[in-house]
């Protein structure tokens, strides 16, 4: 996985766990709202002052913008979401069909 890519995906994955959008993340970097978009998809790399301010604004340290924990957290957290529908989904039908008998 390339590094702007593992950068994009954990900024907008601690954004997300932080309840923030993109609009309050700017304003918390002084920046626009558009090149935080940018950033998160993998289309512009911060300078070294706006990745401090960025790890700053998500209560992180710089380094941990460049792991690949929060990426492998999000896609099991996606996939379980994942699951726990395909069962409920299941579990309507099934209610459905004992409701008709």
């Amino acid at each position: 996985m390339r590094l702007r890519t593992i950068l994009a995906e954990n900024i907008k994955a601690y954004r997300k766990e932080m309840g923030l959008s993109q609009m309050k993340l700017a304003d918390l970097v002084d920046t626009a709202p558009n090149y935080v978009a940018m950033i998160e998809a993998g289309k512009r790399f911060p300078s070294d002052v706006m990745l401090e301010k960025i790890a700053t604004a998500l209560q992180r340290e710089p380094v941990e913008l460049f792991s690949m924990v929060p990426i492998q957290k999000q896609w099991q957290t996606d996939l379980l979401d994942e699951i726990s529908a395909l069962i409920n989904a299941k579990l309507q039908k099934a209610q459905r069909k004992a409701s008709t008998k």
